[in-house]
């Protein structure tokens, strides 16, 4: 087998055309076995498995430095410099990453795991390099779907503007997680369009330099005509207008066409786009159908394709219910960042076409341009994941909240997600909103709570974060009273030791409580249901003579709940033990949930274990 070959880096320099060919299918192959079992991002590595090749044989990568833009599409990379055999360990405990990380490799040059961040990185590594008088190349790899965020367009404005010497290599497969329905993707259509130009180009200078006398003066005139011709035979040369030269489109299934493009750019002393046309899920025909699918996946069926369903979810609960409020209500929205199906819009996309909204990744504007809907009367429901809400802090604050403007944050995938990672990890939504003013915090222990909160958060005329975890509903029978705004619930009384929880974790509350009553405590069990405004005074009234007070919640021990009921016991000089369950100021890295849980003693019978110790 060519990978045998493939041991370390650069280890690909010394293979001919015929065996990168060759070696391409293998790796596909075993990316698709490897991730059949662990789940991961499937069609977006296949479609890179050439693009990664091409690029690889054509640098050195003991010194030049590529950027991976979002970098869950780097496992060809990682199998090309020395780790063919971890990758069977990919996303688990103890494993490694799904996407580029520094730690793991001196190739792995900038650890992404968010989109649209390649461009600024590179930029800043071709500053440095130019101020320290160093010699290397600097590569970005970025998905067309990762233009439609600010900070890509912005980074290339800067990259116009200082003319360093770098590369860009636009992998245009037309898709981000959902398809692509932006202004960008018109450009890049409108630029696909363009294959023989640059060839055509080239070989028109070459004809016409070789008549005699008069070759090399009409070869003046006609470049000083560039611009123009360009904007006749290729319209919105957007890149080439504010200074990046641009080539392309090429195959980016093609290893010698690419390698060829990689070569002739590595000769320019300014900044080049290369745009490479590729296809999410090539060579694996269920993903090459339907790559949204196939973007991240669990464990499937690879003979067949068929992935194991699963059961309900928040999400998809949270979508229909959507969608039954949106028929009594005309004035509901919903606005998503090409997370269209992830977060359960899909149905609501399909019957409401003209109330639907996806941005594309652009979580800045999604959160600003909600606030314009909401200014004028409508009711936006806004759903991102928690890790990706980080990058409209600003918008939340000064479009929403100081505005006081009714908008809807639905923060799915909030707490542990598991094997993405600490860049995934939806541990900081309470912390960092609950510091704003005017921000509502409310979180549902189950799916009824969820649609209870959907339907009262019509009426706050607010902002307002509701948060739920990825997956489902605990199977413990709970009571759910009636909601009422900024009111907790009080679940079971008891003398001894009372819980305080939130969310996803009033359940793990419950199932503990019940354990330790069979062993002689008596528990009571208090669901805050909101964060803020918290409901002082009735936890209080309860918390009042309990030997113990123990707070659950699946999010960072710094500005959540933990820190707000010590808040509470300090001011009402609680006497009583207290323990506080939450993960701790650091990035908690990818594995199973349940195995992150017992590692950092979040699990019912870590709990339950050190409350009989300090019980003792």
């Amino acid at each position: 087998m060519v990978i045998e070959k493939i041991q370390k880096t650069n280890d690909i320099h010394k293979l001919s055309l015929e065996e990168k060919k060759e070696l391409a299918l293998e790796i596909r192959q075993y990316i698709i076995d490897v991730v059949s079992k662990n789940g991961g991002h499937l069609a977006s590595n296949l479609g890179v498995v050439e693009l990664t090749i091409a690029l690889e044989s054509v640098f050195d990568l003991k010194k030049d430095k590529i950027v991976w833009d979002v970098g869950h599409q780097c496992y060809v990379h990682k199998i090309l410099n020395g780790r063919y055999e971890e990758l069977k360990t990919i996303r688990k405990l103890n494993g490694i990453s799904g996407f580029p990380k520094t730690m793991e490799s001196s190739t792995d040059v900038f650890n992404t795991g968010h989109s649209s961040t390649s461009i600024s990185a590179c930029l800043g590594l071709a500053c440095s390099r130019d101020i320290q008088r160093d010699d290397y190349q600097v590569i970005a790899v970025i998905g067309d779907g990762a233009l439609t965020g600010g900070m890509a367009l912005e980074a290339l404005n800067h990259v116009g503007c200082l003319q360093k010497k770098m590369m860009i290599i636009l992998n245009d497969n037309e898709m981000s997680i959902s398809k692509n329905i932006s202004g960008m993707n018109k450009l890049l259509t409108r630029l696909r369009t363009k294959k023989n130009y640059r060839r055509t180009n080239h070989r028109g200078k070459e004809i016409i330099s070789s008549i005699p006398a008069v070759g090399k003066v009409i070869t003046e005139v006609v470049s000083r005509g560039k611009a123009a011709v360009k904007q006749v035979f290729v319209p919105g040369m957007y890149f080439e207008e504010i200074g990046i030269k641009y080539l392309g489109p090429v195959d980016g299934h093609n290893i010698e066409d690419m390698e060829h493009l990689f070569r002739q750019a590595k000769d320019f002393d300014e900044p080049v786009l290369i745009h490479v046309l590729s296809k999410k899920g090539m060579g694996y025909l269920p993903a090459l159908e339907n790559p949204s699918k196939f973007h991240g996946v669990g464990p499937f069926e690879k003979e067949t394709g068929e992935i194991k369903k699963s059961g309900n979810s928040y999400s998809k609960v949270f979508g229909k219910k959507l969608v039954s409020l949106a028929k009594t209500n005309k004035n509901i929205v919903a606005i998503t960042a090409a997370m269209r199906d992830g977060v359960g819009m899909g149905e609501f996309s399909l019957k409401f076409p003209e109330k639907f909204f996806d941005v594309g990744i652009a979580e800045e504007h999604a959160l600003t341009f909600a606030a314009g809907l909401a200014k004028n009367g409508m009711i936006p429901f806004v759903s991102i994941y928690s890790s990706f809400y980080q990058r409209g802090y600003d918008q939340i604050i000064h479009d929403i909240c100081m505005q006081e403007l009714p908008v809807i944050l639905c923060i799915d995938r909030a707490g542990i997600v598991g094997n993405d990672g600490e860049t995934h990890q939806g541990l900081y939504d309470m912390s960092f909103m609950k510091c704003i003013p005017n921000m509502t915090i409310a979180a549902p222990k189950n799916y009824k709570e969820l649609e209870m909160l959907m339907e009262e958060a019509i009426t706050y005329k607010k902002p307002i974060a509701i948060r739920y975890p990825r997956g489902g509903e605990s199977s413990l029978p709970m009571k759910t009273s009636p909601m009422k705004y900024g009111k907790c619930e009080i679940l079971k009384e008891g003398e001894d030791i009372l819980f305080i929880s939130i969310g996803n974790m009033v359940s793990r509350s419950m199932e503990i409580s019940n354990e330790l009553e069979q062993m002689g405590y008596s528990c009571g069990v208090i669901n805050t249901r909101f964060l803020k405004p918290l409901d002082s005074k009735a936890i209080m009234k309860e918390i009042l003579n309990k030997k113990m007070v123990v707070v659950i919640e699946d999010g960072t021990m710094i500005g959540g709940l933990s820190s707000s009921i010590k808040e509470l016991l300090f001011e009402n000089q609680y006497q009583g033990k207290s323990l506080f369950f939450a993960y701790p100021d650091q990035f908690i890295k990818h594995g199973d949930v349940s195995l992150i849980e017992k590692k950092y003693k979040m699990d019912s019978s870590s709990i339950k274990n050190r409350i009989i110790k300090e019980m003792k």
